[in-house]
């Protein structure tokens, strides 16, 4: 096909525009770099040139050896990974309920999901604390978790949905004229043919808990407990004008798992985005 003057401005522009935005996101995290390898007599001249006289990766050693910064990482993993779980026993079964079965208003249903999904976490946190308070949830794990579940559940059951519409219902078909029931073409069947949504929504999941920073906010006040994303902001309060190459170092480590996480496994993740939108 040969492009015309008109189709290679149009792929000028598109690509300009990328590069715009992408300067735009990654301008900031190149100048965290930045800031991160220095050391302390660099920061105190503040200098403004980009790339440091004299970097070093001491500023990592220092946070990563310390005893309050690892505790956040691993709570920050912990939290993330087991609510990721929780949202897949929850959102598959829904999902394939949407799909397959003939639910009444299913429309109206999972229109209904998707507005639950705009309602943002801070509307509900003041009623959401007392409910916690009461059910004696505050200052746990679970209670953060839960609540984690609960916001990524719309989510995950429409992306799920989309993957699992992909799957040919022939198959599940022949499954059932063998003789296997419902929950097993679910089990045996839908679930291991949508393997690679099921893990594009596990990794969606725990990148969105990995960022979420208010709920554990308002939920955990013990230092101990306390996941990545709020521990930075401990952190930062601890801190002074001496130590902030180690406070860029440390923003740098609790942002870099979720960016390489996605940069590694994008095409999983729009694959399992995209599933369902085009039905042959």
């Amino acid at each position: 096909m040969i492009s015309t003057p008109r189709d290679r401005l149009a792929d000028g522009l598109t690509y300009g525009a990328m590069l715009a935005i992408a300067a735009f996101f990654l301008l900031p995290l190149l100048w965290l770099l930045s800031l991160a390898v220095r050391t302390r007599r660099e920061i105190f001249r503040g200098a403004s040139r980009f790339i440091p006289n004299d970097p070093t990766l001491e500023n990592f050693r220092t946070i990563l050896s310390g005893a309050e910064f690892p505790t956040y990482l691993w709570n920050g993993l912990l939290i993330s990974a087991v609510a990721g779980f929780g949202c897949l026993l929850v959102a598959a079964p829904a999902a394939y309920a949407f799909s397959r079965l003939k639910v009444p208003a299913r429309g109206l249903l999972l229109m209904g999901i998707l507005a639950f999904q705009m309602v943002s976490p801070l509307v509900i946190m003041v009623p959401l604390y007392r409910y916690m308070n009461r059910l004696g949830l505050i200052d746990t794990h679970l209670g953060v978790i839960l609540v984690y579940i609960a916001i990524n559940l719309p989510m995950c059951t429409w992306l799920l949905k989309g993957s699992i519409d992909a799957i040919p219902k022939e198959v599940e078909e022949a499954a059932a004229m063998d003789g296997c029931s419902r929950f097993g073409i679910f089990w045996r069947i839908t679930l291991p043919l949508a393997a690679p949504g099921l893990a594009s929504v596990f990794i969606l999941a725990v990148i969105f808990g990995w960022s979420q920073f208010l709920v554990p906010f308002l939920l955990l006040t013990e230092n101990s407990l306390l996941p990545v994303a709020v521990g930075i902001f401990k952190y930062a309060g601890s801190q002074n004008a001496s130590t902030t190459q180690l406070l860029a170092a440390a923003c740098l480590v609790a942002v870099a798992p979720a960016i390489v996480a996605f940069l590694v496994l994008q095409r999983l993740i729009v694959g399992a985005i995209t599933a369902g939108a085009v039905k042959g």
